[in-house]
């Protein structure tokens, strides 16, 4: 015979049932109010019939920042565009819900960046971003210099000085794609610099790099 529940006495299953019910419940509250600053924040620099914050608004931010507009680390899909998605998943990564918690987590997000294989992504993304057209693959070199000033010159100082300086006088190349723009950046990862003796051009290294190299040496003798 089963023993008899006292009544008044609590369901241990009810309970649980409940706590479960309470958890989701304050879980979507805190999670509305997260997202309400957050959104609050956003249309404080997105544009009203766009409903995107734009190259005005990105300016704007980045002077209450404290920070050029090339340095920002949102991750756009489109140039000088970020979308309300787009700012939810970076302010939430960030775990920013106002200005001034936004810019205690700049510098501790540029220390991550800077971890090669987080900076590796970054890299390739730099490039990616500047690609304003929907099916552009590849970036003059006006701007492909610029952009190695921006990402690469603190970390790589006279490599990324040397290649600027051979894209502006060679002739051959217009335009740099993708993985011209990495294997740049393996170049300065795994060859010595100014030295070069670890370069060897019968492994796969693209002819842009071999063209580099050959002009180095040439006017290091």
């Amino acid at each position: 015979m089963r023993p008899h529940r006292k009544i008044g006495s609590p369901n241990p299953m009810s309970i649980k049932a409940n706590d479960v019910d309470l958890f989701h419940s304050a879980s979507n509250k805190a999670l509305m109010q997260l997202l309400g600053q957050i959104d609050e924040m956003f249309d404080n620099y997105a544009n009203e019939k766009t409903h995107m914050i734009e190259a005005a608004g990105i300016e704007e931010l980045c002077s209450d920042l404290k920070m050029r507009a090339d340095d920002s680390k949102m991750k756009g899909k489109r140039q000088g565009l970020i979308t309300q998605d787009e700012w939810r998943r970076g302010m939430k990564a960030l775990e920013a819900t106002s200005l001034e918690k936004l810019v205690k987590a700049l510098p501790g997000l540029e220390t991550e960046v800077r971890r090669p294989l987080i900076f590796k992504d970054f890299y390739a993304f730099a490039f990616q971003y500047n690609l304003t057209e929907e099916l552009q693959k590849t970036l003059d070199i006006y701007s492909v210099c610029l952009l190695l000033k921006i990402v690469l010159r603190s970390q790589f100082r006279p490599q990324v000085d040397s290649f600027i300086q051979f894209l502006q006088v060679q002739k051959e190349y217009m335009v740099l794609t993708l993985d011209q723009w990495m294997e740049f950046y393996r170049f300065c990862n795994e060859i010595s610099f100014p030295e070069l003796d670890k370069y060897d051009e019968n492994l796969a290294w693209p002819l842009l790099i071999d063209s580099f190299v050959e002009w180095l040496r040439q006017n290091n003798n």
